[in-house]
């Protein structure tokens, strides 16, 4: 399994994992089944990503709604058909407005292949990513791990992951970014889903789910 593209890729990537860190067998039961949240590689999956940062899901989805045109489907060209102003009346940060007009343009102009990264070293899939101004690591990551269905990535900088660890394994304090990063080494070449059981593991702690995106 190259890349994960269904449920049952992300059962057979637990079974690896499990394996490969027994420790990891008591947070799983725990976790209960890890949700799939895959969205089709391209403009629109790494657009929902965007809009749905830094604000409640609500909120996110309202303004998705505003965003969305008539055929349902936002795609790179008809968002740059978009007035200049227009993401005042979606709701949209000016920031993050600029930020999808940056790669609707990379994506129109033939510069950027979102659908390719998939198939793409992570490395290279996040450097182009991130070459874009307004597409930090995590945006990135997230983007490869729920659109691209990269099996080795995880987002150490993010809260939720962090907390998930530290509750999991009884940590004094929540581990930042690079500690985590060296702590999620021992999951590679699984870390996608690694990520997606501690998110799962903290959803059931909290009560609430907690990926990044639906």
């Amino acid at each position: 399994m190259e890349i994960i593209r269904s449920d049952e890729d992300v059962r057979q990537g637990l079974e690896r994992l499990l394996r490969l860190d027994p420790r990891l067998v008591s947070i799983a039961a725990e976790a209960g089944s890890l949700p799939l949240r895959l969205r089709e590689p391209g403009f629109e999956g790494l657009a929902h990503i965007i809009v749905s940062q830094m604000v409640s899901r609500a909120s996110a989805e309202a303004i998705w709604r505003r965003m969305l045109p008539a055929e349902g489907i936002l795609t790179a060209e008809n968002y740059a058909l978009f007035h200049p102003e227009a993401w005042r009346e979606f709701g949209l940060s000016r920031a993050k407005a600029e930020t999808l007009s940056r790669i609707a343009e990379a994506v129109v102009s033939g510069g950027l292949d979102l659908a390719g990264l998939s198939g793409k070293p992570q490395a290279e899939a996040l450097a182009e990513l991130t070459a874009l101004k307004g597409v930090g690591p995590w945006t990135a990551q997230v983007y490869l791990m729920f659109c691209g269905g990269h099996v080795d990535v995880f987002p150490s900088g993010d809260v939720a992951l962090q907390n998930a660890v530290a509750a999991a394994f009884g940590l004094s304090e929540r581990p930042d970014p690079k500690k985590l990063a060296v702590l999620a080494e021992a999951w590679s070449p699984w870390r996608s889903v690694a990520a997606r059981l501690f998110w799962a593991y903290y959803a059931v702690k909290l009560g609430r789910g907690l990926l990044p995106v639906a």
